[in-house]
């Protein structure tokens, strides 16, 4: 079943998508999807609070870190870090996230909307939870989790990531050598 949205004002201005873009879009993760997620190291979460204030927060870890449970339903470990809690504050009032997983050297990546809920630290580790990072400090520990029941989930073209050749490896040891940021 797909979970393609109604035609917009920009559809009707632009053309509606393709077969191929409107047929990808799933109300559960497909298998490709799931083994997609399983091997990505690093996620953009996206969050709106109820009046559309926005947060996207980066999450890492070991490939796999955020855990399938079955195809409907994903859970995303949180590990102590600048205890800003946008994302978490974002869900407890709108409750909808949007998950776009990377990885590395791969110009594909997976999308995954959703509802988003809070759970504890005790329930995160009940569903199997762990803090799967490559790199620890003081403060690595598990502090609660967000359950995330799909309501979209595809596969999401190159276009992107071939446009901005980020994967591509002279680039990135001219940035380590010449970092234009801290």
């Amino acid at each position: 079943m797909t979970a393609v949205q109604p035609a917009n004002r920009f559809q009707e201005e632009f053309g509606l998508p393709v077969e191929g873009a409107r047929g990808k879009v799933r109300d559960y993760m497909e298998e490709h999807v799931i083994e997609f997620i399983r091997h990505s190291p690093f996620a953009v979460l996206a969050s709106s609070d109820a009046e559309g204030h926005c947060d996207a927060s980066p999450r890492g870890g070991t490939p796999g870190f955020v855990r399938v449970l079955d195809e409907r339903r994903l859970l995303l470990p949180d590990v102590a870090g600048n205890r800003l809690f946008q994302s978490y504050g974002n869900v407890e009032s709108g409750g909808r996230v949007g998950l776009l997983f990377f990885i590395p050297g791969l110009e594909s990546t997976v999308r995954v909307n959703g509802r988003a809920r809070a759970i504890d630290a005790e329930e995160a580790q009940a569903l199997q939870a762990e803090l799967a990072v490559y790199w620890h400090d003081d403060n690595t520990k598990l502090l609660q989790g967000l359950l995330v029941e799909v309501e979209e989930a595809f596969g999401h073209c190159p276009r992107a990531l071939k446009f901005s050749n980020l994967w591509d490896a002279e680039t990135i040891e001219q940035n380590r050598q010449e970092s234009p940021v801290g």
